[in-house]
């Protein structure tokens, strides 16, 4: 009789999702989290569920950064999330396999939305981008997601990523095109840069501050291009050998 009740039980708490990188059925927990304490706290800070939302992860602090989009067109910083775990070290991901988490400008359209994945809940980033496809870059499945494990990924538990996941969704149903996720080797002031001078990513680190630094005073994400193995911003990333840096369509 206890056996029974206790496997009644576990179907009820378990269920068969899809695991990103092989397709395999796997039984995860399934944790509903009461979201009322979090829209409470978004109405706080004069916010609401489906406001443009904007992502900024840094490798070194461990941090991921949650702004939202205000009345005046400026994003604001909402709230920071750590880091759980992430593999590899400081620098861009080149191929499937290396356990890099990637680093660049990305775009996440609904279709990159998981919510069944095998870590409560997860978006795919968009790698590779126009951008990796001109240097030959390579890989798949390259997500943020709940829980503590990552194979070049970026985990903030599951926790935080129902509320990350919560915002994206909501701004994407409420007609944001894509949110744009940029992800940074380390908060690229040019102190922090000017320090990792001859570092072989030094180069690629450079082009990143370009990006970094037009959010910084605009409040606004730029318009990223890929142009021959280089990023560039703006009316720069229209020319005729650039791609847009684009969601999945």
């Amino acid at each position: 009789m206890a056996i029974g009740v206790l496997l009644v039980a576990a179907l009820l708490v378990g269920r068969f999702a899809l695991t990103e990188r092989t397709g395999v059925p796997d039984i995860t927990t399934e944790r509903v989290y009461d979201r009322t304490q979090f829209v409470a706290e978004l109405t706080q800070a004069g916010f609401a569920l489906g406001d443009a939302a904007h992502v900024r992860i840094f490798k070194r602090e461990h941090k991921l950064e949650l702004w939202l989009k205000r009345a005046d067109g400026r994003y604001a910083l909402f709230r920071d999330y750590d880091i759980c775990k992430f593999s590899g070290a400081l620098g861009p991901k080149l191929k499937e396999g290396d356990r890099q988490a990637p680093e660049g400008f990305y775009r996440v359209a609904s279709s990159q939305l998981n919510p069944n994945s095998r870590h409560h809940l997860s978006f795919n980033l968009g790698f590779p981008n126009a951008f990796d496809r001109q240097l030959g870059r390579t890989g798949s499945a390259l997500m943020v997601h709940g829980g503590c494990s990552s194979v070049g990924c970026y985990a903030i538990t599951d926790a935080s990523v129902d509320e990350v996941y919560a915002v994206v969704e909501a701004a994407l149903s409420n007609g944001q095109d894509a949110v744009d996720v940029h992800v940074f080797p380390f908060r690229m002031t040019a102190t922090a840069l000017a320090a990792e001078g001859g570092n072989t990513w030094a180069p690629f680190w450079r082009n990143l501050k370009a990006g970094y630094d037009l959010f910084e005073a605009s409040g606004r994400p730029p318009k990223v291009g890929a142009c021959r193995g280089e990023y560039r911003f703006g009316a720069d990333a229209e020319g005729p050998e650039c791609a847009v840096i684009a969601a999945w369509s």
